[in-house]
């Protein structure tokens, strides 16, 4: 089997040259004066626009990784803007009062312009991915602690179901039972534009005629409408597995895992809520 390590794969020509300088099979010149006894080679062809773009798409081996994504990288990034979401949600719960949503609401409305800006800005800003996180982990802090208040032990229930949802997904996509194509794609980005919209109406409806507006997060509906965001929170994971392995087979910049760990995180606070919504309305 012929070796992937470059090092391994031109032993032979160094061995060659060595014998050719020690006087072994040195070559010989040809009757036309051609090296190696043969006719005179023709000159090599210039490469084709389309073999430089791959060699250029290629990730480099040894050494020249230096400064490119790995998944490493990602993980360790989106450890530290979890932990982030952990101290600061813990710091939120201990000192703001729940019972005033006022905190909670403005660092849920900060947190959205600042993933806003991060979505469409060019070039990753890791102090912007930590500000997103501390935002929303102040947010999550309050809701969590109302919530506890009402359903004891709901907290960790919602903590344990998320953990669920990504460590399945995530051997699910390894295991090549979810493949990432572009009808798969095109399919769950519908469905997810289409149960954004249900919830903005819904939450419009609340604003006008008050209660549950269109009953959409309370009984069997709600019950539904629960799973259903956690399903496309979990497509959602698939597509942030997908795109994390193609980037770092690209060997885009080490600072792009950034945006990968931005986008872990956004993916991970929807499944955590949508698991908090469905079991409370299950506890109910």
């Amino acid at each position: 089997m012929r070796s992937s390590n470059p090092v391994l794969t031109r032993r032979g020509a160094f061995e060659t040259g060595r014998q050719q300088q020690a006087g072994y099979g040195a070559p010989q010149p040809g009757p036309q004066g051609a090296p190696f006894g043969g006719p005179q080679q023709p000159p090599m062809q210039p490469m084709t626009p389309e073999q430089l773009q791959e060699m250029y798409r290629a990730q480099s081996a040894g050494p020249l990784q230096t400064g490119r994504m790995t998944i490493d990288d990602v993980v360790a990034r989106t450890a530290m803007t979890l932990l982030t979401v952990v101290v600061t949600g813990a710091l939120s719960w201990a000192f703001l009062p729940f019972e005033n949503f006022g905190w909670a609401v403005g660092a849920a409305l900060a947190a959205f312009v600042v993933a806003m800006v991060l979505t469409f800005k060019r070039e990753i800003s890791p102090a912007l991915v930590l500000t997103y996180a501390a935002l929303e982990g102040v947010f999550l802090g309050a809701i969590s602690h109302a919530f506890e208040q009402r359903y004891s032990g709901i907290v960790v229930q919602a903590v344990l179901g998320t953990a669920a949802v990504f460590v399945g997904m995530l051997v699910a996509y390894k295991s090549g039972w979810i493949k990432v194509t572009s009808r798969y794609a095109r399919i769950g980005l519908a469905i997810a534009i289409g149960f954004v919209t249900l919830m903005l109406v819904n939450g419009l409806a609340m604003l006008i005629a008050g209660g549950d507006g269109l009953g959409l997060r309370s009984g069997p509906l709600g019950i539904v409408m629960g799973i259903l965001g956690i399903l496309i929170g979990a497509f959602f994971l698939s597509l942030d597995f997908n795109e994390i392995e193609q980037l770092a087979a690209q060997g885009v910049p080490e600072k792009e895992a950034w945006r990968s760990a931005f986008g872990l995180t956004v993916t991970l606070v929807w499944i955590y809520l949508e698991v908090l919504r469905l079991l409370s309305i299950l506890r109910d």
